[in-house]
């Protein structure tokens, strides 16, 4: 179910820029990288590490491809944290001196990876050579900008799934309740004793659905290959939160019945080819066991 280095200072990066513009040729950085600017778009926030960056990315050695982010990513640009430079000379020392819309070519030795890597290279990799990182920039975000968009898309999100669940509900002749954030349950069972607890661990048989009724995991239909029971430990975020949540509401004999919006649930990111991206799941679960544990933090919501 459900990496360091400090980028140089802005002044240099804009002379980096502009020096490349004006020659065409490879230019060299301090630290000993490669690089040449093949297209500088004015104005706009550089790269620096820690952000959230999209980009198009074609590695080559020579004739020979290594990695091309188009072909790998249906033509869809690739959306990493700008992590720091394993050593000195790597590319993306080169990326914080690129802003949105610009373009350009890094080579790095193939030395220095084999140094960084301890010796231990693939043969056709040789002394000398120089791996060629093509890199298009095409946004760049900070973590707290990248946390308030997805927060928007989510509350969007939440509201366009919201309007299916009560379709959905109004179809099935359907009346479950529904929590604070979103979560729908209905029990069919009430189990006994007290609910489930943050730290304890409840052990359970689900059917996890789509709305269409499309089966996507379960440990009860053999078909899914594992039949013995799920084991989670609450609070400790390792299902999605609609489970964390349903779980709470839930006793040792409980059954129930989860309609988990897909903020609740994987968001905008698919699982896997039985989860499109933003899908709103439904899931029958049985508490079979709740096992005493150390109380746990609330989970981050």
């Amino acid at each position: 179910m459900i990496k360091r280095f400090v980028p140089m200072a802005m002044a240099s990066m804009a002379l980096f820029s502009l020096n490349a513009c004006k020659n065409n040729s490879f230019k060299k950085t301090k630290d000993g990288l490669e690089y040449k600017i093949v297209k500088d778009e004015k104005g706009g926030k550089n790269a620096a590490y820690g952000d959230i960056i999209e980009m198009h990315l074609h590695i080559h050695l020579g004739d020979s491809v290594l990695f091309d982010s188009r072909k790998m990513n249906n033509n869809q640009a690739l959306q990493v944290p700008l992590m720091p430079a394993n050593f000195k000379g790597d590319w993306p020392e080169g990326v914080t001196m690129m802003s949105p819309g610009d373009s350009a070519q890094f080579l790095v030795s193939v030395d220095s990876i084999k140094k960084m890597a301890g010796g231990n290279l693939p043969p056709w990799m040789k002394a000398g050579q120089k791996i060629s990182y093509d890199v298009v920039l095409v946004s760049v975000k900070s973590q707290e900008e990248m946390k308030k968009e997805e927060a928007q898309k989510a509350a969007g999100q939440m509201q366009t799934d919201d309007k299916i669940l009560q379709d959905y509900f109004t179809a099935n002749s359907l009346h479950p309740s529904k929590t604070e954030t979103g979560l729908y349950y209905i029990i069919d069972k009430e189990g006994n004793g007290a609910t489930v607890q943050n730290g304890q661990t409840a052990v359970v048989m689900y059917t996890g659905k789509t709305l269409d009724g499309k089966t996507f995991d379960s440990n009860i239909d053999p078909q899914f290959s594992h039949t013995e029971p799920l084991s989670v430990t609450v609070g400790t975020n390792s299902v999605i939160p609609g489970w964390e949540e349903g779980l709470r509401l839930l006793k040792k004999g409980s059954k129930a019945k989860l309609f988990i919006p897909s903020p609740l649930a994987y968001g905008s990111h698919s699982p896997g080819p039985g989860i499109p991206a933003n899908s709103v799941l439904m899931f029958d679960v049985e508490v079979m066991d709740v096992k005493a544990g150390q109380p746990a933090e609330q989970p981050v919501q």
